[in-house]
């Protein structure tokens, strides 16, 4: 082989592994220690801290596929949870069958261990919290363990109001099942996407209540559980405030507000418990 071919065939090498090694270089650089775990903690469950800054013991990953539901992004290892979020889950399911609601799209929930995401989430850290998507499936195995590009977006971005185009009742009827359920803190959605339920959520509105506005929050719900019976190192959030949330407060998340110049905060220290989880596992 001459000087000449070798040197192309080097340029060539560099050419097509040089990005992805910099991508896996990037990947192992960021991510955080419990990113680094790949299966659950064993022991007796508990969710320790707050949502965004916790961890959880003795997590349990929520079979991919069941009655009414589908787990999607699985590539991602986030289908694990309390014990409690998993029933939830199986029970949103069972729900929205028998509401003749095609099955449920289930998102992230969070890793073996909870914990701080080096990107995509601040909370979903003590096995609590879990993403549904507001497309409805049933997908392929293939394309649910990867659908990149394929949730839907549900608020006109222009307009700032629900595309009527692809809000349908199931969805309403989706939203009040999952809200109903007296184990539901919060879920968060689009403020646009609250507007809607407010104007079609008729004379039964306790449920209301539940479904806070937050950013993002377009092309799915955030579902949150309150601390489970008897978790003493779990941290609840503030009771949502009384009433159905629909005056007001909500018509503030659409008044146009400064940018403010505000410094980026420090990342709190994980709880003492989640530290020596961490320790445990020789990550800190």
């Amino acid at each position: 082989m001459t000087r000449l071919m070798q040197a192309v065939r080097k340029r060539l090498f560099f050419a097509i592994i040089a990005p992805f090694s910099v991508h896996i270089f990037t990947a192992n650089v960021f991510a955080t220690p419990w990113e680094k775990i790949k299966t659950p903690i064993s022991g007796k469950t508990q969710s320790i801290g707050g949502y965004s800054n916790g961890c959880i013991i003795g997590a349990e990953a929520l079979t991919l596929k069941g009655e009414g539901y589908q787990v999607i992004r699985s590539i991602k290892n986030r289908y694990y949870g309390h014990p409690e979020l998993l029933d939830y889950l199986k029970q949103l399911g069972k729900k929205a069958k028998s509401a003749n609601i095609p099955p449920i799209l289930i998102g992230d929930m969070g890793m073996p261990a909870g914990g701080r995401f080096s990107s995509g989430h601040a909370s979903h850290q003590t096995g609590l919290d879990a993403d549904i998507w507001l497309r409805f499936g049933p997908m392929d195995d293939k394309t649910a363990h990867n659908p990149a590009g394929l949730a839907t977006i549900m608020v006109n971005r222009a307009t700032n109001v629900v595309d009527e185009t692809r809000w349908t009742a199931n969805h309403t009827t989706l939203l009040k099942l999952a809200a109903s359920d007296h184990r539901v803190d919060r879920i968060f959605v689009n403020p646009a996407i609250k507007v809607k339920l407010c104007q079609s959520a008729g004379s039964d509105r306790h449920w209301l209540r539940k479904i806070r506005p937050w950013y993002g929050h377009d092309s799915h719900f955030h579902v949150r559980l309150g601390c489970p019976v008897g978790a003493l190192n779990c941290e609840n959030q503030s009771p949502a405030p009384q009433g159905d949330g629909c005056g007001e407060e909500l018509s503030a998340w659409f008044k146009p507000s400064k940018p403010s110049a505000s410094k980026p905060k420090a990342l709190p220290q994980p709880p003492q418990l989640c530290q020596m989880l961490l320790s445990s596992q020789g990550l800190n």
